[in-house]
């Protein structure tokens, strides 16, 4: 059997890749298509790999630039050579869904997503007071467009594996297909918590800097409240966000894998502004033993405990936040509880999970045993 692995784009460490580095593992001879490849980015087991990726890597300005690219995605992941592979697994929260596989191919999609700018959150990204007047007239069609070639290309996959059910909800509604759940992975055996180190007085929030994040929600909150906030990420938003923040939110960028633990284990609890699709971010803070404060949306509600491994507010907004902030004083904290709910999203049992999974489909394809 020939595997291949799709990805939408290498350009970082987020949840999606993380879903990847264990594929990798499951498949260690499968090459790895995607539309770019920013060297360096992943991990060595990751960048060791074959990496194949489309014509749109020797586009310019694309390390800054590549979101400007998007009407560009879906012919581009249209144009992977696919037919040397029984198993084609995809990776997906853009096209990667969108290959083209051998007529007699089994595709599987893990998909983190139906296109989130095409479908629930285009008014969070497009918003007619974001944009300029040149742009309210050309990103509609050019949407549309993409909605159109999303939802058709949903039936070249045989088989939807969704995050959550959260995302499985919206595979229904957009594809009106099924999608079975297994929920990502999280790295319980490095993100553990430290006894000997006490906790500190400030607050975390780990994501990237968009719009649909909400960590707006959460500046404004902090402004008001004066506690210390950490935030680690970046995305086209941090400019915005850092202008409008006070001296006690700090802004961390990027930082490594043993930072970030130390970051995790220091907090006294990790903030969710926004709805997430499931959100590693916040299993890694329980491992690591820190309750989670989320908004009461999407994946959270799978993700969260209430009462036992955090706490979840209903209303999306800085005044929300500000009510779940002041609840949490009297929340006792059993960190022992709460890292036992993220060992149930380990990489062990995520990778035990998916390869069952990929392995039936195989045999009900037809596929050698």
């Amino acid at each position: 059997m020939k595997v291949a692995l799709v990805h939408d784009w290498l350009t970082g460490q987020r949840g999606g890749e993380k879903v990847l580095e264990v594929l990798a593992e499951v498949f260690p001879k499968a090459p790895i298509y995607t539309l770019f490849h920013f060297k360096g980015s992943q991990r060595e087991d990751i960048e060791r790999r074959v990496i194949r990726t489309s014509f749109l890597q020797g586009m310019p300005f694309l390390r800054n630039k590549y979101r400007f690219y998007l009407p560009l995605f879906p012919m581009a992941v249209e144009m992977f050579d696919l037919q040397a592979y029984d198993l084609v697994v995809s990776t997906s929260h853009c096209v990667a869904k969108g290959v083209i596989p051998r007529p007699d191919a089994l595709h599987v999609c893990y998909i983190h997503s139906p296109m989130r700018y095409a479908w629930n959150l285009y008014f969070s990204y497009f918003s007619p007071a974001r944009l300029s007047p040149l742009s309210r007239f050309l990103i509609p069609p050019v949407v549309h467009g993409l909605r159109t070639w999303d939802a058709a290309s949903s039936a070249r996959v045989d088989h939807f594996v969704a995050n959550s059910a959260n995302v499985a909800r919206r595979v229904e509604r957009y594809y009106r297909r099924k999608a079975d759940v297994i929920h990502p992975p999280a790295d319980t055996d490095f993100f553990t918590p430290d006894e000997s180190a006490p906790t500190g007085d400030y607050f975390l929030i780990v994501s990237a800097l968009v719009p649909y994040k909400r960590i707006d929600l959460a500046v404004e909150a902090f402004n008001g409240t004066g506690a210390p906030l950490k935030i680690v990420g970046t995305g086209p938003e941090y400019k915005a966000l850092k202008r409008r923040a006070r001296p006690n939110i700090e802004f961390k960028g990027s930082v490594g894998s043993e930072d970030l633990r130390h970051l995790y284990r220091g907090a006294k609890a990790f903030i969710v502004p926004g709805e997430e699709d499931f959100g590693i971010a916040a299993i890694e803070a329980q491992a690591c033993g820190t309750p989670v404060i989320a908004y009461d949306r999407g994946g959270s509600r799978e993700a969260v405990v209430p009462g036992k491994t955090g706490l979840l507010f209903e209303e999306p907004s800085a005044t929300g936040l500000l009510g779940a902030l002041d609840k949490f004083r009297a929340f006792e904290c059993n960190r022992a509880a709460v890292r036992s709910n993220a060992m149930g999203f380990s990489r062990k049992n995520f990778k035990e999970r998916i390869s069952a999974y990929l392995g039936q489909k195989w045999t009900e394809h037809g596929g050698p045993a």
